[in-house]
Order: structure tokens, then C-alpha cells, then sequence
């Protein structure tokens, strides 16, 4: 192995993009590359890109790559993601290159770990993998096809690496030198209770844990089966095949004369012509991917098959100070194999009911569980990789888990839950590591939303945000927003949103939207009391609402119109059409208040205390109150859209009873097929099945009933996960997915 210091002071040598990579080099352009990386997450963009541009190692266009994908995911900026884009497919050709280059190479660097250019392979697989993300979130569907592609690829690729330290570790009966080598010096306080105590049932990255099973695997390719440990070296790579994605696609025709584009969101892609696009990828591996398209440099079946199951103990209980990452290159590996196979395993296993094809097209199963040890894994390491998947997991339990209601109990040791103490601790980690990064400030702001603290959320992101990466003074202004929404300070949260506007392009509808609702709220509080105040401010909200849909269909997801977008249109056409039926004005044919709707929709209520809840009921109680002369006018949905919102408040101030009520009175009791029609809410059934289930949940106490109401909650589930397509079904559905995979850790199997 390396000497640290050898690495750390030879001569760099910077070659030109047209040599190879001379294998005595790869430490110091590592270590280059992700010194100059790492300026990032301090918000230093012009450093992170000088640094990167010194050298054109396959490590320095992995990390040009890299900062320019964080930048794209922050900020959705088209621009910015084409410029990713581009950058990554050029990172991508060059690992491939380099890859094949140190399997030929008999001098390369032996790792006792990996296979002879596993540190390239890893680099492709991560080039991929953003790749993928970025392709998804463009607007482009062919883009998005591909990228779902690319996951199946980079799966294939790191599942081979995390394989290699599977055999290593069993060939060299290492058990006694990991348990013996436990990383405790940096590692989070936490870390020792939460792992050790899963460590007896086998732990992720391939060592006695379940791995996802191919959804259809195709045969064993001996010319691609990984050879046995030999004395040396753990595992030797076939030379990899060219992987140039050029050659698997066409531009797709996105646009059609004649087709008619659907009036409502069809979330279900079973009815979007995606499908047929993704039928042409079949699974088979004989078929049109064909043996010559997969990269042969990993087996993609080895350790993803019932027989693979191993009892083995796991580099997941050592850290950057173990004897076993003498090798920086080891380290790297490590750590970025495990960041990028955790949030591929992540991101999978929260695909809501509505998108299930895709898990076709992907050709594996997701995996919460595994997926979210291996990033914290990932982040006890000082370098980017670790940076990277400390970022991904506090954005992933302030916002995704936030936005969840049916979780793994706290007290159970979970990592799928809200580790409340774990996650501070890797936030004053972070924090101590990147210490003029705003990044970090936004993520404490958002902890405090997690913990029912707003006021001292808006407190911080009032402060000063600005930064280099302008990403996140977007993102710290659209988080104020929401949090001034839950803390019903319509004033603030209006201009906000307003301001939003200006630093980011990503749904200007969105903010118009969420802004004009916030004024008219705000003509209703002072409808009676200050009549001269209402009319101004329902003047505003008339003027914001009315420029909405100038700004909707401009942005795309897979190359369809935003969800959002389109609800947005419809409820401005529903208030319209009243407004003349009705022969009012506008402002006053607007239902039931819409900014407590956005506050469901970002789930606002699970981050309220008490006094914030009873001002959201105060704010659903106007519209049926005598205040509004309209209500009896309202239809069937209108109403429904209070008993759903009413019911959720309720389930968040513990009243489960009078919220199962409200809903099996005046919404479940009711056809579905009355709420469905032109201009409906036909969200408001499904998302009452959903309320169901939560409540029943939530309600649970240690008692004996325990079990009853579990499965109460499974079976309202199940009727919600078969639900036909409705509006913003996807968002609906990753609650169900997160709940449905909550309800397998505690015995619930499925209707019968």
C-alpha cells in the first residue's frame, strides 16, 4: 500500500486529457481533485472551479462535475443543468478510458480491496449517476429516459465494488481487525449505539445484509464473473466494453400534431407515452441492452440474488482512521461507493405508487433501510464524498422525512425515522468542517422547522445568506417563504414569495400563486373589521393571482407540464367560472383558503405547535362561517377540501377521534365518483383514505390495540396505493410509499 506521505508530497504531474493516467500519479491527483472539490461546500465556487482547472485527471473532471451538479440540484436552473450535463458525460468517457487503461496496466496501483481500477470505476459509476438526476430533471423526456438508464448502470457498477469488499473481508477472515479498528475519535457520538446494536443482523454494503433482487435478472455472463481473492489481490476486472450511451438512444419526438395533451395531470405513467419508450429497454439482458451494452467490468448478478445472503462482519463499524483505509485510493472508494449505492438504494425505495413502471426500467428494488447507513457511513469521511452524503441526509430527514407523517418510532433506534441527536451532531460536524459554508446555516434553519421551532427558522434565514453559490440565497428565501406561510405571517411570506421570484426560475406560477393566496387570507381577516384594508389587499391578491398563468407550462418534468402548474390553472378556472355563475367578484368566488391547501401540501402542520394549529382552524372555520355568504353555494369537493384540512389539523393536535369522524362524515362516506369532474378537487378522497391511515397510526400508545390499529392503517394504505390516477397523486404517493415501507418493519404484510 501507499505511504500517506508519499501521496501526499510527490510532484504532481498534470497530463494533457489525451495521455493516460499514469498510475504512479493517481494519489496526488486525487487528492488534488478533491482538495480543490471540497471548496464547494464552503460556498466557494471560483475556488472549487480554479482548483479543478489545474489539472485533467478523471478526478478533476469528476469534480467539475460534481460542483456543477450541486449547483444544478439546487437550484433547478436549466442552464446550469445542461453545463452538469455536459460536464459529466465528459467525466464519464474519461473513467471509462482510464479504467480500461488500469486493468492493462501492470503497474497500476494493487489495492488488496478493489480490483485494478476500481477507483475509475467508481468515478464512472458517480459520473452516472448525477447524470441520471440531472437527465430526470430535465425537461427533456428522452433525457429522462436515458437517465433511468444510467441507474441501472452505475447500480451494476457499484454493486460489483461493495461485492469486492465482501470477498475481501471473507477471504481474508478479517472479523477480528474490524471489530478491533472501529473508527471513534470523529465519529459522531451517536454512531457506536445506533450500529453496533444492527451490527448481529448483518449490515449493508453486501456483507450479511439483504440486497435488492433484480426485478427480472437476465443470465449469469461468465465472461463477466468477478475471479476469486487470490493471494494478492482481491478480485480481478474484465476490460470493460465501450459504454457510450450515444449509440443506445434516438431523440425521442416529444411533440406530436394532433395529439391532444391531457387537461388533467396523469401521474400515473402508465397512460404516458414514457412507457412505450421504456418498453424498447427490456430487462433481459439479451434483448436490447444486450450482453455487449453492459459494462463487463463488475458481475451485475454476483451479490443482488436470494443465495447471496452472507453473515459477515461490516466496514460500516470503522472509520477514515482504520488500518484497512491506509490507501487513500481504498478511501476514496470506499466512502464514494458507499455515498453513491446508499442514495441510489434511497432515491429508489421512495418511487411513489404512481411511477411504479419506472422500477421496471430501473431493474432493481430500492432499499431505505441500507441505503441511508451506507450514506452515514459515507459521511464519517473528511473529503467530498462525505461532505456530499452529510448534505443529502439532513436535506433528506428536514425535508423528505419532514414532509412524512407514517414513520419508524424514534425510540426504536430507526434510522428511517427523525434521529434527532444524531442528525445534530453531523450538522455541527458539517458545520465545523465547512465553517464559512452557508449551506450548513440553511440546514440548521431547517432542523429548527423539523423541532416546531419557526420562529427561530425565520430568525436565521433573515440573517445574512448571502453566499457565492447564489443556489442557496434561492433556496434560504423559498424556505423562509413556506416557514412564514406555517407561522400565518401572510405578509412576510408574500413578499417572500415574491422575492423568490427574482433569485430563482425554477416555478415562478408556484410563487405568484402561494403570494396572492397569502393576501387573500389576509382581505378575510379584515373583511368585517377593516373593510378599506380588505379591498387593498384583495386587490393584490387579484393582481398576483391573476398573472399565474402567464408563467405556467414553461418548465417540464420528463416532458410534461409541472403538477403544480396545473392545479394551480385548474383552481384559477374553478374560481372564475363561480365568480360568473355566481355573479361576484373574484376574490370572493375563491373556496375554501387556499394557503392552508399549500400548508397541507408541504405538510406545514406537522412543524406547528398548538397556537399555530388553532389560528389554521380559525383561518378553515371563515368559510363556513357566516362571514361567507357563499357556502351553501359550495359543491361537494369545495367542502371536502375543509373536512380533509380540519381532519389533518386535528391528527396533528392529537384529537384522532373527532378527525376520523369529520372525514368518514363528510368525505368517505360519499361516492368517490362525485368528487371526480371538470374543475373538481378529486384529490380530496384519496388524501381522506390517506388521513385515515395516519390517524390510526399516530394514535397508537403501547397499548394492546396496538396491533389493531396497524392494521387498520395498512388496509386504508392499500385502498390509497390502488387509487386510479387524481392530482398531485405523486405527491400523495411518496407518503404512501414511506408509510407502506414502515408498515413492513412492524409485521404489517399486505392485504390478504
Amino acid at each position: 500500500m501507499l505511504r500517506m506521505g508519499s501521496w501526499l508530497g510527490a510532484k504532481q504531474k498534470m497530463n494533457a486529457s489525451t495521455q493516460s493516467l499514469n498510475s504512479l500519479d493517481e494519489p496526488q491527483y486525487l487528492e488534488s481533485a478533491m482538495r480543490a472539490a471540497m471548496c464547494i461546500m464552503n460556498d466557494d465556487v471560483g475556488g472549487a472551479e480554479a482548483g479543478l482547472a489545474k489539472g485533467n485527471s478523471s478526478f478533476h473532471k469528476l469534480g467539475r462535475g460534481v460542483v456543477t451538479f450541486l449547483r444544478a440540484t439546487l437550484g433547478f436552473e436549466q442552464d446550469v443543468m445542461r453545463e452538469a450535463s455536459d460536464r459529466l458525460a465528459e467525466a464519464e468517457a474519461s473513467a471509462s478510458n482510464d479504467q480500461r487503461r488500469a486493468q492493462r496496466d501492470r503497474h497500476s496501483d494493487h489495492s488488496l480491496i478493489y480490483p485494478p481500477g476500481s477507483e475509475f470505476a467508481l468515478c464512472h459509476a458517480e459520473s452516472q449517476l448525477m447524470s441520471a438526476v440531472v437527465g430526470v430533471l430535465n425537461e427533456s423526456l428522452t433525457e429522462s429516459i436515458r437517465g433511468f438508464y444510467k441507474l441501472r448502470k452505475a447500480y451494476i457498477t457499484l454493486d460489483g465494488l461493495l461485492e469486492a469488499e465482501n470477498r475481501f473481508i471473507k477471504g481474508k477472515n478479517l472479523g477480528g481487525m474490524l471489530h478491533s479498528a472501529r473508527y471513534s475519535t470523529d465519529s459522531l457520538k451517536s454512531n457506536k449505539s445506533t450500529l453496533s446494536s444492527k451490527s448481529s443482523h448483518g449490515m449493508p454494503g453486501g456483507f450479511g445484509q439483504k440486497t435488492p433482487h433484480p426485478v427480472a435478472p437476465g443470465p449469469a455472463n461468465p465472461a463477466m464473473k468477478m475471479q476469486q481473492p487470490s493471494a494478492e489481490h482481491a478480485v480481478d476486472l474484465a476490460e470493460p466494453d465501450g459504454d457510450d450511451d450515444e449509440d443506445e438512444f434516438f431523440d425521442a419526438d416529444e411533440t406530436h400534431e394532433g395529439a391532444r395533451t391531457p387537461a388533467q395531470y396523469l401521474g400515473h405513467l402508465e397512460t404516458d407515452t414514457a412507457v412505450e419508450k421504456m418498453k424498447d429497454l427490456s430487462l433481459d439482458h439479451n434483448k436490447s441492452i444486450g450482453k455487449d451494452r453492459l459494462p463487463q467490468a463488475f458481475d451485475p448478478v454476483s451479490p443482488a440474488t436470494p443465495n447471496s445472503k452472507v453473515s459477515l462482519p461490516s466496514t460500516l463499524d470503522v472509520g477514515p482512521d482504520s488500518a484497512i483505509f491506509a490507501n487513500p485510493i481504498d478511501m476514496f472508494i470506499h466512502s464514494g461507493s458507499n455515498l453513491c449505492y446508499g442514495l441510489l438504494l434511497l432515491l429508489i425505495s421512495m418511487i411513489p405508487p404512481a411511477f411504479s413502471k419506472l422500477l421496471f426500467i430501473i431493474g432493481f428494488k430500492g432499499d431505505r433501510e441500507r441505503g441511508i447507513k451506507m450514506m452515514w457511513q459515507a459521511s464519517k469521511f473528511h473529503n467530498i464524498n462525505g461532505a456530499m452524503s452529510g448534505l443529502i441526509l439532513l436535506g433528506y430527514y428536514n425535508g423528505v422525512i419532514g414532509f412524512c407523517d407514517i414513520l419508524p418510532d424514534s425510540k426504536d433506534g430507526s434510522l428511517d425515522g427523525y434521529p434527532k441527536e444524531r442528525c445534530e451532531a453531523l450538522l455541527a460536524d458539517m458545520r465545523g468542517r465547512h465553517p464559512k459554508s452557508q449551506l450548513w446555516m440553511l440546514e440548521e434553519a431547517r432542523m429548527h422547522a423539523s423541532n416546531k421551532e419557526l420562529e427561530q427558522t425565520v430568525k436565521i434565514l433573515s440573517g445574512n445568506l448571502k453566499s457565492p453559490l447564489k443556489q442557496v440565497e434561492a433556496l434560504g428565501m423559498f424556505e423562509k417563504s413556506l416557514v412564514s406561510m406555517y407561522l400565518h405571517d401572510y405578509e412576510l411570506c408574500a413578499e417572500s414569495f415574491i422575492k423568490c421570484v427574482d433569485l430563482n426560475n425554477w416555478s415562478h406560477a408556484l410563487y405568484y400563486y402561494i403570494a396572492g393566496a397569502a393576501y387573500v387570507e389576509l382581505h378575510r381577516q379584515f373583511k368585517t373589521s377593516d373593510p378599506t384594508k380588505a379591498r387593498t389587499y384583495a386587490a393584490k391578491a387579484e393582481e398576483l393571482l391573476k398573472v399565474v398563468p402567464k408563467h405556467t407550462g414553461k418548465k417540464k418534468f420528463m416532458a410534461r407540464q409541472l403538477p403544480f402548474d396545473i392545479f394551480v390553472l385548474r383552481k384559477l378556472h374553478k374560481w372564475e367560472q363561480r365568480a360568473t355563475e355566481w355573479k361576484v367578484d373574484f376574490i370572493d368566488a375563491i373556496g375554501v383558503s387556499p394557503i392552508e391547501e399549500m400548508i397541507y401540501f408541504w405538510n406545514g402542520y406537522k412543524r406547528m405547535r398548538m397556537e399555530h394549529l388553532d389560528k389554521s382552524l380559525v383561518c378553515l372555520s371563515w368559510s363556513s362561517s357566516s362571514e361567507n355568504p357563499n357556502w351553501d353555494r359550495e359543491s361537494l369537493d369545495e367542502q371536502a377540501i375543509q373536512s380533509v384540512l380540519r381532519a389533518a389539523v386535528l391528527r396533528n393536535m392529537r384529537m384522532y377521534p373527532q378527525a376520523r369522524q369529520l372525514l368518514s362524515m363528510n368525505v368517505i362516506n360519499h361516492d368517490r365518483l362525485a368528487f371526480k369532474g371538470h374543475l373538481k378537487d378529486d384529490w380530496t378522497c384519496p388524501t381522506a383514505h390517506y388521513e385515515m391511515a395516519a390517524n390510526f397510526w399516530m394514535e397508537r400508545d403501547g397499548g394492546k390495540d396496538d396491533a389493531d390499529r396497524i392494521r387498520s392503517c395498512g388496509e386504508w394504505l392499500d385502498k390509497v396505493a390502488k387509487w386510479e390516477s387524481y392530482e398531485l397523486d405523486a405527491r400523495i404517493g411518496l407518503k404512501v410509499t414511506t408509510a407502506q415501507d414502515t408498515l413492513k418493519k412492524y409485521g404489517y404484510g399486505g392485504p390478504v
